[in-house]
């Protein structure tokens, strides 16, 4: 691929998944490619799917260092200039609600300018992936708080590593179960959707106003066929690294390269 074709590309490292895309001349985030990886090491071959030149590459991790490190090697070597982006305090009129910014995870923060850039309404902003992350970002840009869960995944990964005899998988969402595949899945999937429709009816009476609900995740899929409302957004992380890369293009630079791979 040519430096020509896609120049700017955007890294979001996350806790089971390395997601990236480029960024064309007007902001807009391109096709999402998804790599997978165990918490130490990415899969087999992992490198030959990145892009193989690039001049600006800008990288959100909320990874283990491992990771974040063999990443930052391999795209040294194609990459002229590398950022890695950081939750700030505020950032135009987003206002993070925590006084520690950094205790704010950095998909967070990236997914709360992605809403904004989307209207200025007020938004539940939910992250399903290892945990369920649940923010509320008001119309005014100001970050109200948000709640930190486990995933539905990651309650039956506990729930087996406590009872083996427990599967992590099978069964679907019903009311009351009368399997224990299915009552697992109900009571993981349920639990959830009650904290989040509770965020919603709280958001609802504190802001006199219905929330856009906005939902990413690699574990997204069994939530939103209940949640009818909902507005899929898988590349949320992404659009907010792009909107950060234009609005910090100095950022923390962890390379540059521009001189001698000219």
């Amino acid at each position: 691929m040519s430096r020509q074709q896609a120049s700017s590309w955007v890294f979001d490292l996350g806790n089971s998944r390395l997601k990236f895309a480029s960024v064309d001349e007007t902001g807009r985030v391109g096709p999402v490619t998804a790599i997978g990886h165990d918490g130490q090491e990415f899969v087999a071959g992992w490198a030959h799917a990145l892009p193989a030149d690039m001049t600006v590459a800008c990288i959100a991790s909320v990874a283990p260092t491992r990771l974040r490190v063999s990443l930052l090697e391999t795209l040294v070597q194609r990459c002229n200039h590398i950022t890695l982006a950081r939750t700030q305090h505020r950032l135009g009129d987003v206002e993070i609600a925590y006084s520690v910014p950094e205790r704010l995870g950095v998909d967070r923060f990236l997914g709360l300018l992605a809403a904004r850039e989307r209207g200025h309404v007020d938004s539940l902003v939910v992250g399903v992936g290892t945990a369920l992350t649940i923010d509320w970002l008001g119309a005014d840009g100001r970050h109200r708080g948000g709640r930190i869960a486990p995933s539905p995944h990651l309650m039956r990964e506990s729930l087996q590593a406590r009872a083996a005899h427990l599967p992590v998988t099978g069964g679907g969402y019903v009311e009351f179960a009368d399997d224990t595949d299915a009552g697992l899945a109900s009571g993981c999937i349920g639990s959830a959707l009650a904290l989040i429709e509770r965020s919603l009816d709280l958001v609802r009476s504190q802001a006199r106003s219905s929330p856009v609900l906005l939902m990413h995740g690699g574990g997204r899929e069994p939530l939103l066929a209940l949640l009818p409302d909902a507005v899929e957004v898988p590349a949320l992380v992404l659009e907010g690294l792009a909107i950060w890369s234009r609005a910090c293009a100095g950022g923390e630079a962890v390379a540059d390269n521009e001189q001698s791979r000219s």
